[in-house]
């Protein structure tokens, strides 16, 4: 199951047999559904937009969202099994498209009203729609405080104008949860807006080239004279900025538990090929700086899954995280860092060849330090809580 050296005791804190169960069915899907094809869609750049349609009939979309709009409650340790198994496809780029909805839902099921949420969320959870998140801005980056994407109020409708960057599943998404400047500069000037890109002026003409996942439809988005409903403002008025940051604590999350699932896998095959292949008349784990290095990898893995499983009981609990979810993230990083550049080195020259899983997560594992906030941003989020 991917626990290979962890202790039963640490994993059986966090998940039990209903998490069992559910797990065994992504697992599942993924052997039918995605392993078959993933290299092709890797070297495609694109995967077929019903693999949505598939994942949403067997719940894997909805899971831990409300039963009326399609969901399957449950606890945080449901959405994190679902994450764990999607990363072990081998590919951060699909699993972050594929898992895209929950960036772009959460902010409506928080703040969107009852016709809000009837609207935008059923038809994602099950596959039919794809929901992205418009944060980042080419000129802004990480600082999200000084977007210049504007919605100004005309009768019933804003008129948007601007652009975002990075937009995971931006070039084939049906609608995007918008940050946009409805009031003055800084944070009190920002709002929420769920912008369709039917919507004439909505524009995503090409797909971003990336380093990694490569999977990932990412885009910059254009608005021109977009026409948007006032109806779909989530919450009240300039007052968006906190749904921001209550947002970035869950995915902050999911990267943690991405860069876990990577370091986790690099670790695996490292050891695997360690056992297997032989250098100077024995295997490369025969010689002593291999095998400490496999065992710094391993104690790294265990004490960051440890660390993020205890953050998100917390979350679930109700337990505001911040600083907290930020240390995660940055430590996860670090730490998927250290683990697929050791996995590499011990793979050596094919571990820079295309067709190693190891080559594959150094690529994927690269965006998780610079997403949903940088390592620098986490730095100064943590500074303000213990200064």
């Amino acid at each position: 199951m991917g626990f290979e050296f962890s202790t039963k005791a640490t994993y059986q804190k966090y998940f039990n047999k209903s998490h069992d169960l559910f797990r065994k069915s992504a697992k599942d899907f993924v052997k039918k559904e995605i392993k078959p094809f993933i290299d092709e869609w890797e070297e495609a750049g694109t995967f077929p937009r019903e693999l949505y349609k598939k994942a949403g009939e067997v719940g894997l979309l909805g899971v831990g969202y409300p039963e009326e709009y399609g969901g399957t409650p449950g606890d945080i340790f449901f959405q994190i099994a679902n994450f764990e198994e999607m990363a072990r496809t081998g590919s951060l780029g699909l699993a972050a498209a594929l898992g895209v909805l929950n960036i772009g839902i959460p902010p409506i099921l928080k703040l969107g009203t009852k016709e809000q949420k009837k609207k935008f969320i059923p038809k994602v959870l099950s596959g039919e729609r794809i929901a992205g998140l418009g944060i980042t801005e080419p000129s802004g980056g990480s600082d999200v405080a000084n977007l210049k994407t504007t919605a100004v109020k005309k009768g019933d409708y804003y008129i948007v104008n601007g652009s975002k960057t990075f937009i995971t599943a931006g070039n084939r998404a049906d609608q995007i949860t918008c940050a946009v400047r409805t009031g003055g500069e800084g944070p009190h000037g920002i709002s929420l807006l769920v912008i369709e890109s039917a919507t004439p002026g909505f524009s995503a003409p090409t797909q971003l080239k990336k380093m990694g996942w490569w999977p990932s439809d990412t885009a910059e988005i254009f608005f021109d004279n977009c026409k948007v409903p006032v109806a779909n403002l989530l919450g009240e008025e300039n007052k968006g900025f906190y749904g921001i940051m209550q947002n970035f604590q869950f995915e902050r999350l999911q990267i943690a538990v991405m860069a876990n699932t990577t370091a986790e896998m690099a670790y695996e095959e490292a050891l695997k090929y360690s056992k297997e292949r032989k250098a100077f008349g024995k295997t490369l784990a025969g010689f002593q700086v291999n095998r400490h290095k496999l065992v710094d990898m391993a104690t790294l893995i265990e004490v960051s899954k440890e660390f993020t499983y205890r953050i998100a009981a917390k979350i679930d609990a109700g337990v505001d995280q911040v600083k907290e979810i930020s240390m995660a993230k940055n430590f996860a990083c670090d730490v998927s860092d250290k683990v697929t550049n050791h996995a590499v080195q011990i793979f050596g020259g094919y571990g820079y060849m295309r067709g190693f899983l190891v080559e594959r997560l150094y690529r994927d594992n690269r965006i998780l330090s610079l997403g949903g906030g940088t390592t620098e941003i986490m730095k100064e989020i943590i500074s303000k809580y213990i200064l």
